[in-house]
């Protein structure tokens, strides 16, 4: 059963969110993103250091949590429906994974559509990874992380480093991935109703704009389609009630027919991205150290390995 904290913060949601109505532009999205609207704008852990970086050229920022003892480095893609969001906008979902993790995070500031249509968010996000393998750590250490549309870039990341025969990262974890952007997902419409956050109507020309001419079932547009064997370890964590729901159960199954471990989480009651409601939200905060128990099992793994 939800908590009643989370009843009310779903209200709250429902009413604060912008990317569910039809009449908003992406310069007004964006600006409420950035100027920190309410369930975006929850401080980060006391204690947690905030320092820009360039990621081979791409804009970044180290969120390290207070402890210093990390054990690999989070590579955090934010979500934002490739048209908004920051590393500002982000970092404290960042900074809550990394200290459960006890990782470090790296959130880069990935450029958005339509300014920059795909593939040039994946581009940064292969910059970003090469550039840590470069100058700070090894694949095994490095864990890839991102909600929705974020999640879509860890994915998509995962299939183009495979293809071009490059080390993979240790795992990977997608809050509410965006795993297709075909809009051909059952529950876009069974659910319309039910998530809070998101309409298959207002974010439909959003994501139009990231694809842009290419076509939407691409793989590195929807990793759905792609070929799935030789991934890493994966978790994903869904809500109940969220439009991406059958899309993600999909995933799923395709990404275990071919070999890959997979955690998928279907948390009841929860809806996009309900994580970024910690520490406020007990599911929230339950999710976010479910998500750190994976990752510290997953890089165990490869430390007894070594």
């Amino acid at each position: 059963m939800s908590s009643l904290r989370s009843i009310l913060f779903r209200h709250l949601v429902r009413l604060g969110s912008l990317s569910n109505r039809a009449d908003v532009s992406i310069s007004q999205l964006r600006a409420s993103m950035e100027k920190g609207n309410w369930f975006l704008s929850l401080a980060i852990p006391c204690g947690t250091e905030i320092l820009p970086t360039s990621a081979g050229g791409v804009p970044a920022e180290w969120v390290l949590p207070p402890s210093k003892s990390y054990c690999g480095t989070l590579l955090f893609l934010h979500g934002g429906a490739f048209v908004m969001g920051s590393p500002r906008s982000h970092r404290g979902l960042a900074a809550r994974i990394a200290a459960a993790s006890h990782l470090r995070a790296l959130v880069i500031d990935y450029r958005l559509a339509p300014e920059h249509p795909f593939p040039a968010a994946l581009e940064d996000t292969l910059i970003a990874y090469r550039w840590l393998l470069k100058e700070h750590c090894r694949a095994s250490e490095i864990v890839l992380a991102g909600d929705s549309a974020g999640g879509n870039l860890v994915l998509a990341a995962l299939l183009a480093l495979r293809a071009a025969g490059e080390a993979l990262p240790a795992a990977a974890v997608c809050l509410s991935p965006a795993t297709a952007l075909d809009g051909k997902g059952e529950s876009l419409r069974t659910l319309a109703e039910r998530d809070p956050v998101l309409r298959a109507e207002t974010v439909g020309p959003l994501v139009a704009a990231y694809v842009g001419d290419h076509d939407p079932a691409e793989p590195l547009l929807s990793p759905l389609y792609g070929d799935l064997h030789g991934l890493p370890p994966l978790l994903l964590q869904v809500g109940s009630d969220e439009i991406l729901l059958s899309d993600v159960i999909s995933f799923a199954e395709r990404a275990r027919q071919a070999g890959v471990a997979v955690e998928l989480e279907i948390w009841e009651g929860m809806w996009h991205v309900w994580q970024i409601g910690a520490p406020w939200m007990p599911e929230a905060t339950r999710a976010i150290q479910r998500i750190g128990a994976f990752i510290q099992r997953q890089l165990a793994v490869h430390t007894q390995a070594a």
